[in-house]
């Protein structure tokens, strides 16, 4: 697409001791003409906190902590906190992460009044077994076939059994929207292979039963599946959506499957802006693919993974790992985005 411009690599690893494997996949905010991001951290041994880096402007490097902002305190989180995004409702900055422990990945989220210090909350995502998601989504219908894939796949390697007890589905990719809607918290979360909304009214709500009520009709919070040839494996948010005119921006990843393995690309949708769940257009093509030796090649080869996203005038800059083991970023120009995406609404509703 002629209107994206990739801008480069901003930040990669140091000789700090928390961040000398890889940075990558970072959380970004606005706050007046600074850009505040947060981004994981790796260091010897694949375990990941949140580093801070603060931007003037939407590229260039002001200052840099040398410490992590957040690093792994429970043992939920044992092997590192991941891919954090972040988004400000009312007063308030919600920043969400993955929780690993080695064996389970789920979603937590931290907030802060100041962007400088962050009080965790915990896990928000439910703990069900393999086995249990088995038996509630087994009541939704029409439900793609791989939404089971991981349960499949575990069975085949006999660790159905072995991990019953401890292994959970998978929650990844949390990110909330920046406002409230019809009065409730919206929440984007990734079930593989696809992006899914929750919505509720406080964070008490978010039960045990009221996972399972959710999951025994997963079909209905379905904001978007993999259809098109370049998302031919999953799906995943990418960047907390942004409000236009014309509908919530979502930048998401999508990966597709290719004889050599995974290539994972950032790509852009409209969703409604009264009921997310309802896609208005998704580009037939992606935004960004790996092009750059540096996209192509790193601890994870052919990977552009968006994970925050600011606006500057009529100019949309994405920040995204690349491969891995950096942060780089883009620029487009947002009302050429919005045309097209447009564009490719009012083909739908030529069409049927």
């Amino acid at each position: 697409m002629q209107y994206i411009k990739k801008e480069g690599i901003l930040l990669k690893k140091t000789q700090n001791g928390f961040e000398n494997e890889a940075v990558f996949n970072p959380a970004a905010i606005r706050a007046g003409g600074f850009v505040h991001l947060f981004y994981r951290a790796v260091r010897a041994g694949n375990y990941s906190s949140i580093g801070y880096c603060k931007l003037k402007g939407p590229t260039e490097v002001l200052e840099r902590s040398t410490k992590p902002l957040l690093f792994p305190e429970k043992k939920y989180e044992s092997q590192g906190i991941e891919d954090p995004r972040i988004t400000k409702i009312e007063d308030l900055y919600y920043l969400t992460y993955s929780a690993y422990d080695r064996v389970n990945v789920l979603g937590a989220y931290a907030t802060s009044t100041n962007l400088k210090n962050f009080k965790k909350h915990g896990l928000i995502t439910p703990r069900f077994t393999y086995r249990e998601y088995k038996h509630f989504v087994e009541c939704c219908t029409g439900l793609s076939d791989k939404y089971l894939y991981h349960y499949r796949i575990f069975k085949e390697h006999g660790l159905g059994v072995e991990l019953s007890r401890k292994l959970y589905v998978w929650d990844k990719n949390l990110m909330f929207f920046p406002k409230k809607i019809n009065g409730k918290f919206a929440l984007l979360h990734r079930i593989h292979p696809g992006i899914q909304l929750v919505l509720f009214e406080k964070f008490q709500d978010l039960t045990r039963d009221f996972w399972e009520a959710y999951m025994m009709n997963l079909e209905r919070h379905i904001v978007l599946d993999p259809k098109l040839p370049y998302e031919s494996s999953h799906i995943g948010g990418g960047c907390p959506p942004i409000e236009t005119p014309e509908g919530w921006l979502l930048i998401y990843h999508a990966a597709e499957s290719t004889p050599k393995g995974f290539v994972y690309h950032a790509s852009a949708a409209l969703l409604d802006l009264e009921d997310p769940r309802m896609e208005l257009a998704r580009l037939k093509v992606p935004l960004l693919s790996p092009t750059y030796e540096w996209e192509k090649r790193g601890v994870v080869k052919n990977i552009i993974f968006p994970s925050g996203a600011v606006v500057f005038g009529d100019t949309l800059y994405i920040y995204y790992g690349a491969a891995d083991t950096r942060v780089a970023t883009a620029s487009v120009k947002l009302n050429a985005l919005l045309n097209d995406l447009k564009a490719q609404f009012h083909e739908n509703a030529h069409s049927s």
